[in-house]
């Protein structure tokens, strides 16, 4: 259980996986990569094999993951928002493109850009929006088709393939480079219907998505059904909890890269809440012990 042609990329069922160099100290180059050498970077990584790409939500959480020796990292539109007191969903699109920008430039690392539903509901501005976020050098960007209205939380799917497509143009009029992953949220919104959420991530695949993104589906069962349907286009798994499952048998179901969400942001924010409340409750600090050293964190930024 567990909480994208021409543009594609070949899917092959390998069960190598990438995984982070241990303890790799982080050291800002001199020469540091360009936007391009990002985006080959990341899109070589969607080639074969199966790679981790954790969700930072602020400058020093990237860099420390970048430390740990990740190949890729993904924003969080949650985990930013928290960050900022705004519930998900909830920060306007000049703030997400600050964040985008600040986030490429100070890692060395490819950046794909949890960029929600585009910030527009029609396609025209979703085009208008992607073409602002591929000038940030985001190496790639997501684009949802959800709604945000409880009563009707999808968009019906000729709107939602309209929208993709319009992404789609945005990012080939810009040269093509960043990666575009479409995502369909049936499970994350009271749809959980793997035959329609299907039905719409290979419509997202024709309209010229090039990673599919189902968050939110859990059984091996549904994940190998939707690596399966998109195929060879590789399709990125989400996981947001503890599973049984570990990098080698989700390689195995033909997974070409997982993701975590908030989840690191929510794991950070377990760890000062539980502490905050202890002062607060019973007037003890002993949550400290699990603190990170400080003089760590200044080798670490120094």
């Amino acid at each position: 259980m567990l909480d994208a042609d021409p543009h594609g990329c070949h899917h092959r069922r390998s069960f190598a996986f990438n995984v982070p160099a241990p303890d790799r100290a982080f050291a800002m180059t001199t020469s540091r990569p360009s936007v391009a050498d990002k985006r080959r970077a990341f899109r070589a990584l969607h080639t074969s094999g199966c790679f981790v790409i954790p969700n930072p939500w602020d400058i020093g959480s990237a860099l420390y993951l970048q430390s740990l020796g990740f190949k890729a990292l993904a924003t969080t539109s949650s985990g930013f928002a928290w960050s900022q007191g705004h519930a998900d969903n909830h920060i306007t699109r000049d703030v997400a493109l600050a964040h985008l920008r600040a986030m490429v430039a100070a890692t060395d690392l490819p950046i794909n850009a949890d960029f929600e539903s585009g910030f527009a509901r029609d396609a025209k501005g979703v085009g208008e929006s992607v073409a602002m976020a591929v000038a940030t050098g985001v190496a790639g960007l997501s684009i949802e088709d959800s709604t945000g209205d409880p009563a009707h939380p999808l968009f019906d799917l000729d709107v939602a393939v309209a929208r993709m497509r319009a992404a789609r143009q945005a990012i080939d009029g810009a040269g093509g480079d960043t990666l575009l992953v479409g995502r369909s949220e049936g499970f994350f919104v009271g749809r959980p219907d793997i035959d329609e959420t299907i039905r719409r991530l290979k419509a997202y695949a024709d309209a010229g998505a090039e990673c599919l993104y189902a968050p939110g589906i859990r059984t091996e069962e549904h994940i190998r059904a939707v690596v399966a349907a998109v195929a060879p286009k590789p399709v990125n798994l989400l996981v947001g909890g503890t599973t049984p499952l570990d990098m080698k048998s989700i390689a195995a179901m033909g997974v070409r890269r997982v993701s975590v969400g908030g989840a690191l942001a929510r794991s950070a924010w377990g760890g000062f809440m539980r502490a905050a409340k202890s002062i607060a409750e019973t007037g003890r600090f002993d949550a400290f012990a699990d603190a990170a050293p400080g003089a760590e964190l200044n080798r670490l930024f120094g």
